[in-house]
């Protein structure tokens, strides 16, 4: 007799067959949309098409890209890749050659062009990341032990925070150029968030303070001050007279305000240890009839309006979830979300989701 799993290979046809091979290994292989993305994010080719008036021809990439003459066949396979992808688009002529090919931006790559204002060029090496994918091939032998070390810890002998001080700013780098696009988007939707603080507003981690600065621009009223690490504090702009800048530890204390800003903080860090950095935050804040809330800037899973939750949205947030697992990191439901503020001491909250993968968070005392 049959057993369950034979019955369902004889019930599949000959081309289901073909199919669910094909679809394994695309797959399997979706790693190399990544890597082509950095390489090509590497060589300036949405700079490239930028400088060419919107539209190039592979020759041309190669041109300003510096590509070998030898190489060009390589190239227009990375462009394949990125065009059947939709990070690029392309147009052909009805006589088809390698060099025939016109390719433009999509709303994709202009996010690539490092003259444009909101680029996030800097945040591609951040995600397609060696030492991520490194650790992250070890989540089979780390989920089978109680294993207390993050998978960054077990792959590289240090947490990923040891690194980033010696990576030459690309972490920075990223981090600013994704705040300066979230803030601009973030403003322009709900800045009503920012316009109800009365006077002073903390920006907890703000690194070199891009978030805080938006804010205070949009906002002249708002007292903006960034709380970050010693270090992290040492190298911020000394000219920026809009923010203060105070070094300090987020576990231990943070400075009095109206409200709290945590951007992309609380998703670094276990359940008991977002606790106790809310609990840092309710007390530097006052009640809420005097205006004291906690704004927090991160993903909420499985949030957003119907539009808002189409396949890309999904799916980029479970991905987000599974590789912040590398640093033991966690993308929270709102039931995790809501449990983490009421352990915390918190009364209530409110959710306004801004685009596909983040929300803003409004909680209050």
């Amino acid at each position: 007799m049959a057993t369950p799993n034979q019955e369902d290979e004889l019930t599949m046809s000959t081309d289901e067959f073909l199919e669910a091979q094909a679809e394994l290994y695309h797959h399997c292989i979706a790693f190399v949309k990544s890597l082509t993305l950095k390489a090509a994010t590497d060589l300036g080719v949405a700079d490239a098409i930028h400088r060419r008036g919107g539209a190039a021809t592979l020759s041309d990439l190669a041109s300003e890209t510096g590509i070998h003459p030898t190489k060009l066949s390589n190239l227009r396979r990375i462009m394949r890749v990125l065009t059947a992808s939709g990070i690029f688009s392309v147009q052909h002529s009805d006589v088809v050659s390698d060099d025939d090919a016109v390719y433009k931006l999509t709303r994709v790559s202009r996010l690539l062009v490092k003259s444009s204002s909101y680029q996030l060029s800097p945040v591609v090496p951040v995600l397609v990341d060696p030492f991520a994918w490194s650790a992250l091939l070890r989540m089979p032998e780390w989920l089978a032990t109680d294993e207390r070390a993050s998978l960054f810890d077990l792959a590289h002998g240090c947490p990923l925070w040891d690194t980033t001080v010696e990576d030459g700013g690309l972490f920075k780098d990223g981090m600013a150029a994704d705040s300066r696009v979230a803030m601009h988007v973030l403003l322009a939707r709900c800045g009503g968030v920012f316009e109800a603080v009365r006077s002073s507003l903390v920006d907890v981690g703000g690194s070199h303070g891009t978030t805080a600065a938006a804010v205070a621009k949009a906002f002249p009223h708002i007292k903006c001050t960034v709380l970050d690490l010693p270090d992290v504090v040492a190298g911020a702009p000394a000219n920026d007279a809009a923010v203060t800048f105070v070094a300090g530890d987020m576990f231990e204390y943070i400075p009095p305000a109206d409200a709290i800003l945590l951007k992309w903080i609380l998703h670094d860090w276990k359940d008991e240890d977002c606790i106790k950095i809310l609990r840092r935050c309710k007390e530097a804040i006052p009640s809420r009839d005097a205006g004291g809330k906690v704004i927090i800037i991160e993903t909420v899973v499985g949030s957003g309006s119907p539009a808002a939750q189409q396949i890309f949205s999904k799916e980029a947030q479970v991905l987000m979830d599974v590789f912040m697992m590398y640093i033991d990191g966690i993308e929270r439901e709102e039931h995790e979300w809501s449990k983490i503020f009421f352990e915390a001491g918190f009364s209530d909250y409110k959710i306004t989701p801004i685009n596909g993968v983040l929300s803003v968070i409004e909680v209050y005392p």
